[in-house]
């Protein structure tokens, strides 16, 4: 999964450090100037200018990223602590400049090749797409390989922020390679307190380093404890820090705290794969999810999924993390917002089945939803989120496409549904709506 925090907040800095000549210098590849320390110079996050002070970076004796890595196997990523090859889904969650924050993060099908210094590497790529209050708001497709010694290397991404459903900018893209760009350890092989690496090393375009703080620590994951984790502080260029934890069969598994900015897995495949079939209340939950979705939410809808909810939860074990999502989002639909919270709602029913369905089938689902809200949006003429629900279904689609006829008829009406949202003509966005439906039935799960 994508291991790499990305700059998710509105707001943030996304590319603006400089090394500068002088006592504290160096340059974009990492010298040593008078003095021998390097220095990268700290970001104003608000102005985006270049201050006088270094960055607080660790020694260089302390790195583990500063030998040349071999790629053999580059594409069998299974360092526990990035387990790229070996989870096809997480899903996380949580909170960030108060608004409700959720993220997908896929393994697609397929490799990449990425060449730098006479070097050719195949790499796995992982769709990484995070919404903020139910609608799009980041894209990224990262690209890992892993060494013979069992380090995972990050070997760019391109990155595609949005704001009213269309991409406002694609700051932080990088790929090694271009304008001198080095690959990035992003994991090492075994990992111990004190280790220091840089997930991404480009000055002037992206920067992080990263400091081990321990390691072999117990988490409480989705369904009970989970060993082996490591903790980390990320120093980000505007000079700020960010505590991270990693942990076995996950990567990635939380960022922040909950008491302010939070991303922590909910819940991931197939690590807490399940077995059996879901509850039956899971049905009775999606319909009322569905029913509060497709029209103006009323206090019936309210009280079905309400009683929908706590029917389920008394059924099934549920993720801690995902149980307060639900929750806070079954509350949401009484307050100002009932129709996004009704979004999210539906979105989190998808996620419940992820422990016992393929995901594939789940993403399906998740198709026939945004298709729904597709639907729902081209009807209240809201061309922003028509051009989101595409993205939405874009996205799905990259993961669901196959050599099937059925496969070319979704692909030739969603590209109908782009270009019917790029002109912003939203009754031709809610004809494809209902094609996209009825097309998506028609794949075999």
């Amino acid at each position: 999964m994508n291991t790499q925090r990305r700059k998710l907040w509105p707001g943030a800095v996304v590319g603006a450090v400089v090394l500068m000549a002088g006592a504290c210098s160096g340059n974009a590849g990492g010298s040593e100037g008078t003095g021998g320390e390097e220095c990268v110079r700290v970001v104003d996050e608000e102005t985006g200018e270049t201050g006088k002070e270094c960055l607080p970076l660790a020694p260089k004796s302390d790195r583990v990223d500063v030998t040349e890595p071999v790629f053999s196997h580059p594409t069998r990523i299974t360092n526990p602590l990035h387990p790229t090859s070996e989870v096809d889904q997480v899903i996380m969650g949580g909170q960030a400049d108060e608004e409700v924050f959720r993220t997908e993060v896929s393994l697609l099908p397929g490799t990449k090749t990425i060449k730098w210094d006479g070097t050719s590497v195949a790499a796995l790529t992982s769709q990484y797409v995070a919404y903020a209050d139910g609608r799009i708001h980041e894209v990224a497709l990262d690209w890992y390989a892993q060494a013979d010694d069992g380090s995972v290397w990050y070997l760019g991404e391109d990155v595609f922020n949005y704001d009213e459903g269309v991409v406002a900018d694609m700051e932080g893209t990088w790929q090694a390679g271009r304008d001198k760009a080095p690959p990035a350890m992003i994991m090492p092989a075994a990992p111990e307190k004190g280790d220091v690496y840089r997930p991404e090393n480009l000055p002037g375009v992206v920067f992080e380093e990263v400091t081990v703080k321990s390691v072999d620590q117990t988490v409480e994951g989705p369904y009970g404890e989970v060993e082996g984790a490591m903790t980390v502080t990320e120093l980000h260029m505007d000079g700020s820090t960010e505590e991270k934890t990693f942990a076995p069969g996950y990567g990635e598994f939380s960022t922040g705290n909950s008491s302010g900015d939070l991303e922590a897995v909910s819940l991931a495949v197939p690590t807490d794969a399940r077995q059996g079939e879901p509850p039956e209340e899971l049905a009775a939950l999606e319909k009322a999810a569905r029913q509060a979705q497709d029209g103006e939410v009323t206090e019936a809808d309210v009280r079905a999924v309400r009683d929908a909810w706590q029917a389920y939860l008394a059924a099934d074990e549920v993720p801690a993390l995902l149980e307060r999502q639900m929750t806070r989002d079954v509350e949401a639909l009484t307050g100002e917002e009932p129709m996004e919270a009704a979004l999210r709602v539906a979105q989190n029913a998808g996620d419940l089945r992820l422990p016992y369905e393929s995901v594939r089938t789940v993403d399906l689902e998740r198709f026939d939803m945004w298709a729904r809200q597709l639907g729902i949006d081209a009807e209240a003429g809201e061309t922003g989120a028509v051009a989101g629900d595409v993205t939405s279904l874009e996205l799905a689609w990259q993961r669901l496409q196959d050599d099937s006829a059925a496969s070319e008829k979704v692909a030739t009406d969603l590209k109908e549904a782009r270009e019917a949202a790029d002109q912003e003509d939203t009754a031709a966005a809610g004809r494809s709506a209902a094609e996209l439906s009825t097309d998506i039935a028609q794949l075999t799960p």
